[in-house]
């Protein structure tokens, strides 16, 4: 698919998500205290990444695809709160949907991440993860790009925020917001 219909029809999945009721807020997610769906996946660098390999710590997962500009808008945001949060036990990771490596690393060589940027070819991770019955005539691995994920120690995900147009918010506010909470809670046990 050529990129200018790729970025038209993100565009449009976008846009539907604005209308979404209070119902697929990140709050009363339904997958919210769920134990997050295992996986393996490779990265860029061509090492294996699993998600049991992060237990103990504290996981920001962002969905993502190169020609999506709200994932693209988070990215560096992504890249601080790593910088800032790796040395309290946080690990961020990015799963690129259906993309190929030669793709997926020329587009994000820009970001200089220095964490894992992992390929889930076939949409298959990203289907795990996307909440039952939200935007139901959409493919289910679509649901989730521009989404972030905080899985905590026990592997459970205590924060999901569905992208939503309205209130999109490149700088990771909740993300943020919610990391502060589960690490000063932590200091308090």
């Amino acid at each position: 698919m050529k990129p200018v219909i790729k970025y038209l029809i993100c565009i449009s999945v976008f846009l539907s998500t604005s209308t979404f009721s209070s119902l697929q807020a990140q709050d009363e997610n339904s997958m919210i205290v769920q134990a997050a769906p295992s996986f393996t996946l490779n990265g860029l660098d061509g090492k294996s990444y699993s998600l049991s390999d992060y237990k103990g710590n504290y996981v920001v997962i962002h969905f993502a695809a190169t020609w999506c500009p709200f994932c693209n808008a988070e990215a560096p945001n992504l890249e601080q709160i790593y910088k800032t949060y790796r040395s309290k036990g946080v690990q961020v990771i990015i799963v690129d949907v259906k993309e190929d490596k030669e793709l997926v690393s020329k587009s994000f060589a820009r970001f200089n991440f220095t964490f894992p940027v992992l390929l889930d070819l076939d949409g298959s991770v990203s289907t795990k993860y996307a909440p039952e019955g939200v935007l139901t005539d959409l493919a289910r691995d679509e649901v989730p790009l521009a989404s972030n994920l905080i899985i905590d120690k026990e592997g459970k995900i205590v924060f999901y925020s569905l992208l939503n147009t309205a209130t999109f918010d490149a700088k990771l506010t909740k993300v943020i917001e919610k990391l502060d909470d589960l690490l000063i809670a932590d200091k308090n046990e």
